[in-house]
């Protein structure tokens, strides 16, 4: 290969010769858990194909008065537009789902520890915005179920005193979601979260490049002999590709086979759907605001889910300065029960939340 014309060509322009020694010379931990290895660039190859379908989506979507009837189009008379915008809402949120599991990894494998902390801070801005991003474009096809989750959604900031209310005219455009509401998410989604989202993404691979892999503890035990570790080119960039190739067959087959819906048009005088839900993302925090309301009268008890969600999501951000390395000792524990509990809230909260909204239906 190296002794083509075309490799030559490049070479001289890029330098490939040195990039491919890099990539060969670089190596990754080999060990029963290198399985949650894969799980970051599996969220970068969802992300990729996010991007893709979304810009095939843009040469249609006219966002404002005409977004529903849009959406419509492409779902209804474009060729194919119902599959790429399938494609791209199922990608969307398996690329949530995958951050998701690389970000527990990560937290369970203690790879926040010194000297990955901004690593760390860098992960969690990339969930942030990711789920902000599924929040922005949930609303800009523009059908019931969108505009009246959207409506509760942007609400729940109002009960913060003094900014609360000006949060939520700011994000909507107005007093009411409207058209100028679709057009700001529409900006937020296409323009504002890529210009953030893309630095702190590149931040975080050139991260990944500098301090390479961090090691579970039972590897770290072993004699620095007795670790075992492959190239990173060609073996571990073979086995990441074949998980993208699980990755495609699985978007594929969820899109191809259960196509994003496409309710009726929003009319903000009918009454809100019974079975109103945010996405499965969103779940958990929508059932602890809801027992919150239900246990306190008034804006009170909005308020106080609200402070232990974000309180909640501060100690998750801080955790690298409660555990710092492995002499933490006790910390270290605390730390691990804290995070089996942050997950044991997150998955039965959710499951509560879908739960109840068939008897909410009926």
């Amino acid at each position: 290969m190296r002794d083509t014309n075309v490799f030559k060509w490049l070479d001289e322009r890029i330098g490939l010769a040195a990039l491919m020694e890099v990539a060969t010379h670089k190596t990754v931990p080999e060990h029963k858990h290198s399985f949650w290895y894969y799980w970051g660039g599996i969220s970068l190859f969802f992300f990729t194909v996010m991007c893709f379908t979304g810009v095939l989506l843009l040469m249609y979507y006219r966002p404002g008065p005409a977004a529903y009837e849009s959406v419509r189009q492409i779902t209804t008379e474009i060729s194919f537009g119902w599959l790429i915008r399938s494609i791209h809402s199922w990608s969307a949120n398996l690329m949530i789902a995958s951050i998701f599991v690389h970000m527990l990894s990560a937290f369970f494998l203690k790879a926040y520890r010194r000297p990955r902390e901004v690593l760390w801070f860098t992960g969690m801005g990339l969930l942030g915005m990711a789920m902000i991003f599924g929040f922005s474009g949930y609303l800009l096809p523009m059908d019931d179920l969108a505009f009246f989750a959207t409506k509760v959604g942007l609400a729940i900031p109002g009960v913060v005193p003094v900014v609360g209310p000006f949060i939520s005219d700011l994000a909507r455009g107005g007093p009411e979601i409207s058209a100028y509401t679709v057009s700001r998410f529409f900006a937020l989604h296409v323009v504002i979260l890529p210009a953030l989202f893309i630095p702190v993404l590149m931040a975080h691979l050139a991260l990944v490049q500098k301090h390479g892999m961090s090691l579970p503890e039972s590897e770290q035990d072993k004699p620095e002999k007795e670790r075992k570790s492959i190239p990173f080119f060609p073996n571990f960039a073979m086995k990441d590709m074949a998980a993208w190739l699980v990755a495609l067959n699985v978007l594929a087959l969820l899109a191809a086979c259960f196509p994003w819906p496409l309710g009726p048009a929003a009319d903000p005088l009918k009454s809100a759907p019974m079975d109103i839900h945010p996405e499965w993302y969103f779940m958990s925090q929508f059932q602890i605001l809801k027992l919150f309301g239900a246990w306190f009268p008034g804006e009170i008890g909005e308020f106080l889910g609200l402070g232990l969600i974000n309180a909640g999501i501060v100690l998750w951000l801080l955790v690298p300065f409660f555990d710092p390395e492995r002499r933490a000792g006790l910390w270290g524990r605390r730390v691990t029960w804290f995070g089996l509990f942050v997950v044991a809230v997150l998955v039965i909260t959710t499951i509560w939340g879908y739960a109840v909204l068939p008897a909410a239906a009926g």
